[in-house]
Formats: C-alpha cells, structure tokens, sequence
C-alpha cells in the first residue's frame, strides 16, 4: 500500500510505503515529537522535520530530519558504504520517499544528478555569443565536447557523452519537445 503524506507548507505530498509509514507513526520518539504531521517542503525540494526547543540554559536547540534520510537510515543501511553515502531519488523526485526509489550514492553521482544552474536549461551547455558550447566534467576537469548551433544539439552531445563515460549514473538532459531523454538508442 502507498501513503500520502500533505506536508505542512505546500500543496504536496511525500510517497510512503506502508511499513515505512508504519514505523514513522508507531516509533515512540517520532510519535512523541508528531514527525509525520510536521514535514514541510525543505528549500532543497526534499520532506523535512524541523522544530525548535528550549533548553534547560534558556538557549534553544534547532533539531532537523531530513525524512529521506531518516528512512534509509532504518531500511537500506546495508546499501551505504563509504564511498556511496548520500541518500538520492532515482526518478529525481525529493518527495518520492518509497524504498525502491531511494538510493545511497558517491558524492560525484549526486553532484552530476543535481539540477543545472546554465541559463539555458542544459547540464554542460552555455551560450557564446550565437553558438552553444556543450562540455562536461571528468574528474573535476572540464572537457570540451564541440560547438554547436542549437542548445538542444549540445545537450544531445551532452548526453551521449554522458552515457559513454558515466553509463546509468551519467546525468542526461531532457530535451525540450522530446519524450525520451534525448537519446535514439
């Protein structure tokens, strides 16, 4: 069974499973603290738990969860080794908390999965002056992938690239007016 969850400060939903709801609402500390009634919309996109609390000094201590992180925490750590240890959505979907689509992955996968910052809307495409340049990154070092006279022809040689070099965990841009993601094999 799914659940969905409405978070707090926005229109949307997490995805749970049924055992991970489960848990969320049967924990004694999570039920005490009223986590599944208390996830917001991060700034990052992700659910989070966040509540404030005063201390016995007078100061006040801020505690914040990160349900993603929380719930691979209890059900994948298997998956986690030191060189993949950063929870991520497969689908891309920061709300999407159901097992199957979370993951642990190296610093690097995440970092190529992340959205992009170009004024063009591609991942390794930048516009000079009225050509597209597409480069890439390999091992912190950018590589030049050729010109071109479209951003979306950069952003298909982005991609192949992509694919060659980094296969499944390769970051792949979605071509505006294509369905797929832009590759024809």
């Amino acid at each position: 069974m799914l659940y969905k969850v409405k978070l707090k400060n926005a229109d949307e939903h997490v995805l749970l499973d049924d055992n991970v709801y489960e848990w969320l609402t049967s924990d004694p500390y999570l039920v005490r603290v009223d986590f599944i009634n208390n996830l917001r919309r991060h700034s990052s996109g992700c659910a989070v738990f966040q509540k404030t609390w005063k201390k016995s000094d007078g100061n006040f201590k801020t505690e914040t969860i990160y349900l993603h992180k929380l719930i691979a925490e209890k059900f994948l750590i298997g998956t986690k080794s030191k060189e993949n240890n950063l929870v991520g959505a497969k689908n891309g979907n920061k709300l999407d908390c159901r097992l199957e689509n979370l993951v642990y992955r190296s610093r690097a996968i995440s970092s190529r999965k992340r959205k992009t910052s170009s004024k063009t809307g591609y991942t390794g495409v930048y516009q000079e002056n009225n050509r597209y340049r597409a480069v890439i990154s390999i091992h912190g070092k950018s590589v030049h992938i050729g010109m071109f006279d479209t951003a979306e022809e950069a952003a298909l040689a982005y991609n192949k690239k992509s694919k060659e070099i980094y296969g499944d965990s390769g970051k792949v841009n979605v071509i505006k007016g294509k369905k797929n993601d832009g590759l024809d094999d």
